[in-house]
């Protein structure tokens, strides 16, 4: 039996549209319009550009580059 809860990066995502008033999409679109392509470099750049928690970035982070590359 499997659950319909999701998990990993995107089980943040509700938490995040909550706390900072943006839908996913709009992050996403913001991390792939950023000049920026590390992990560790895209995390800082929300966290000090845009005020997201760590969590929260490296959710995104994560989300969107595992998306761009296929994953």
């Amino acid at each position: 039996m499997t659950s319909g809860a999701v998990k990993g990066p995107a089980s943040y995502f509700p938490s995040i549209e909550k706390k900072y008033g943006r839908p996913i999409a709009e992050w996403k679109e913001l991390i792939r319009s950023s000049p920026l392509t590390k992990h560790m470099e895209l995390v800082s750049w929300l966290k000090t550009e845009h005020g997201l928690g760590h969590g929260h970035a490296n959710a995104l982070v994560a989300h969107t580059l595992a998306e761009d590359s296929g994953e």
